[in-house]
């Protein structure tokens, strides 16, 4: 997948003119060792296997403290292996990707992430641009899954030891449209979410488009400007004032 975005200097393309451009992402799910790993395995197959995949606030990386991964693993794992894949027309849970070379993108990912150490938590399988669900374990820095955006039902984990070890992959990567993370420690999730370099953060649940009335909006690489209904409104218009000095002072003097 190529970002557009990197291709776009709007100081010299689109002087003068007001631009909102939101391409691609890598949200990241950070997963405590106190969270309610249920709930966050629920999410986690929410928001990174709807779809397919294919929209800008899957999961697109789950971070979990090593502590609970491999129970939260196996919890998302179960929950993977109950999806259905087909056809749109007969409701399944996956279907097929928008082309044959997205899927090849999706499946390089895979192969390099296996080829460097990672484990399929599911058996891996594609039939043209159809690709079957998978989680993928032990996912680390070296590979490409680990920074770049599949768009297809592939979740790569990464088994983090520390907060910093996780804001690592959230604030080095390249893209900030959203994040989310998984705690019951209400003072953690909001000190945590101040450090995460994304244009939103959910907490204990998954990345989200709306409400409307939120700004809609990324970093770096994710994005420029913000969307939301007052926020596009303004970022398409101009303010002009207009001052019109009397003759007289219209007040007392």
């Amino acid at each position: 997948l190529v970002c557009i975005g990197a291709f776009l200097n709007p100081g010299t393309l689109f002087a003068g003119v007001r631009l909102t451009l939101f391409v691609t992402t890598k949200d990241a799910c950070l997963v405590f060792p106190d969270a309610d790993l249920d709930l966050a395995a629920a999410a986690i197959v929410k928001g990174g296997f709807s779809y397919s995949g294919q929209r800008c606030t899957a999961v697109k990386l789950v971070l979990a403290f090593e502590e609970i991964a491999d129970t939260l693993i196996a919890k998302v794992a179960a929950k993977v292996d109950k999806l259905t894949v087909g056809r749109p027309e007969h409701n399944c849970d996956v279907t097929a990707l928008v082309s044959k070379k997205s899927a090849d993108f999706v499946e390089a990912l895979v192969n390099d992430s296996v080829e460097k150490g990672a484990t399929l938590c599911q058996p891996w399988r594609r039939e043209d641009n159809l690709v079957w669900p998978v989680l993928v374990d032990h996912v680390t820095a070296e590979m490409r899954l680990a920074w770049e955006e599949p768009f297809g039902p592939v979740v790569p984990v990464i088994r983090v030891s520390s907060e910093e070890h996780a804001l690592r992959f959230v604030n080095e990567s390249r893209y900030g449209l959203q994040g989310c993370l998984f705690t019951k420690d209400v003072d953690r999730a909001m000190r945590v979410a101040d450090l995460m370099e994304t244009g939103t953060v959910q907490i204990n649940g998954p990345p989200s488009r709306g409400p409307d009335h939120f700004p809609f909006q990324g970093t770096r690489d994710s994005g420029i400007g913000s969307q939301g209904i007052i926020h596009s409104i303004a970022m398409m218009t101009k303010t002009k004032s207009v001052v019109l000095n009397l003759a007289k002072p219209s007040y007392a003097t």
